[in-house]
């Protein structure tokens, strides 16, 4: 070996050692700084070392800002569901956090935190970052200028710069997909309701309490092969978003049930809610001033939800533009000023169901509820609206032994046969055999007092019946009696024009 070989042999080990030496200095720094230094020093340190970096990078970093202005970031929301989900071992600190309305914990990365994801062979890199920034305030008229400083989050992805429209055009979509199917898993339902506002400068909204019904379609106490067409139906409906589009037509779909009060109405609406993971929006129409109003509730429900109008017979009188013309001509004609009142109108009502509002949003579901069918408007359950019509009947055998297996966790008795008989013979709903199931653990005792109920219920019925026909009588009665007042009246009219 030459001495000038020689030479170089300590300068590569004092590099190599130099290096050993200020990775651990590093390494000492980091942790001194994790440990003792405030994270506004170590937020500042951390910012200006990947700017000094990225100067001399190839790569590429995309800033993602929890919000814009006062409104939250979808993708900043979504790119955090979807880190969550995918934390690597080396993270050493997560934020933990349950708000009273979540059934689970939700764990985030914290700030300054990285991991490293990996997308069709393409390695990418993801931090969270938090900054000071300024905010004003005006906390009194003397001091107009007070200002205060408050986090803004970011999560900030890197990667090299030939790997930009992979990055934006199938990696982005693709996580806010992956997003979105892990929310809906998480999801708590919700049950909106419309809230009054005293003052006329705040608008009538809407307000969320949990919705925590157990119904579902296996312990619903209805017809099999209803339930069964149902399910097929909502299931066929979320799938078609692509032919929705194909067609022109909005993406919703509109149920009318309808049949007697007990029938079941509102638990088939919450086992349609648990099915498909929709939020459901109460609206009583009654609660809703006018047109315009109407209008704001309804663009403010959110995609994934179920719009309920129960009792749509008797909730509110929808007028009609035809009668709105028609009184407005008769008080023209009486020379009276024609006084428009504000409420909302039938037209108005199916603008929003069926016309150009429906189309503000995407996977909705409409339902009215009704116990009198025969009383609605023909324009509002026609198809398009009210596209599936069901009859919540009174309860037959099929339902009735779901409600045994729900109630009393049996499936066969000696009285069943017996029961079911006098079920196809009096007509009594869901509701009331489930209350009768209710009073006693004991099936005999709970069965021999049901087949005593039956005795009760027929009775109630032929009176019921009896009153029913006498009413149609007096009625019938009265209309041949007008008749025959009109017919005298128009005689007598004759009689004097004759004698004019």
């Amino acid at each position: 070996m030459s001495s000038k070989s020689k030479s170089k042999l300590p300068t590569v080990k004092t590099i190599v050692s130099t290096i050993g030496s200020v990775a651990a200095a590093a390494m000492v720094v980091r942790s001194v700084a994790r440990d003792y230094l405030p994270p506004e020093f170590r937020n500042y340190l951390y910012l200006g070392f990947r700017n000094f970096i990225n100067k001399f990078s190839t790569h590429l970093t995309l800033v993602i800002y929890e919000s814009d202005g006062f409104q939250d970031n979808e993708i900043y929301n979504a790119m955090d569901l979807y880190v969550a989900a995918r934390m690597s071992a080396d993270i050493h600190r997560m934020k933990v956090t349950k708000t009273p309305n979540q059934n689970n914990i939700t764990v985030a990365m914290e700030v300054n935190e990285e991991f490293t994801d990996t997308y069709n062979g393409v390695k990418l890199y993801w931090s969270s970052v938090s900054k000071k920034t300024p905010t004003r305030q005006y906390r009194s008229h003397e001091d107009m200028n007070y200002s205060s400083r408050t986090d803004q989050r970011s999560l900030e992805l890197t990667f090299h710069r030939e790997h930009k429209d992979l990055v934006l055009n199938e990696y982005l979509p693709f996580l806010l997909k992956e997003a979105e199917m892990k929310k809906q898993e998480q999801k708590t339902l919700k049950l909106f309701t419309v809230t009054q506002s005293s003052s006329y400068s705040r608008p009538t909204k809407w307000t969320s309490v949990n919705l925590d019904h157990p119904a579902n379609f296996t312990t619903l106490a209805m017809d099999s092969d209803i339930k069964e067409k149902m399910m097929k139906d909502l299931d066929r409906f979320v799938e078609r978003r692509e032919y929705y589009r194909k067609v022109g037509k909005a993406w919703k779909r509109g149920y009318l049930l309808y049949g007697p009060p007990g029938t079941g109405k509102s638990s088939l609406i919450a086992a349609m809610a648990n099915h498909l993971n929709f939020d459901i929006y109460d609206l009583e129409l009654t609660d809703v001033k006018s047109n315009s109003e109407l209008r704001t509730l309804l663009v403010a429900t959110a995609n994934k939800s179920i719009l309920v109008v129960e009792d749509i017979d008797c909730s509110v009188e929808l007028h009609d533009r035809e009668a709105g013309e028609a009184a407005k001509a008769l008080d023209r004609k009486n020379g009276k000023r024609y006084q428009e009142e504000k409420k909302v109108t039938l037209s108005g009502f199916l603008n929003f169901i069926d016309g150009l509002w429906s189309s503000c949003g995407d996977e909705r579901i409409i339902i009215f509820t009704t116990n009198r069918k025969d009383k609605l408007d023909p324009a509002l359950i026609r198809p398009g609206r009210m596209d599936v019509h069901v009859n919540m009947s009174y309860c037959t055998p099929c339902g009735f032994r779901q409600l045994v297996s729900n109630y009393l966790g049996i499936t066969d008795h000696s009285l069943l046969r017996q029961i079911e008989d006098l079920m196809c013979e009096i007509k009594v709903t869901p509701a009331e055999i489930a209350e009768q199931l209710l009073k006693d653990d004991d099936p005999d005792v709970v069965f021999g007092g049901l087949i005593e109920f039956f005795d009760v219920k027929r009775l109630e019925n032929e009176e019921a019946e009896a009153k029913e026909k006498k009413r149609k009588e007096e009625e019938e009665l009265a209309v041949k009696e007008n008749k025959k007042t009109d017919q005298s009246d128009e005689k007598l009219n004759g009689q004097r024009i004759k004698g004019m």
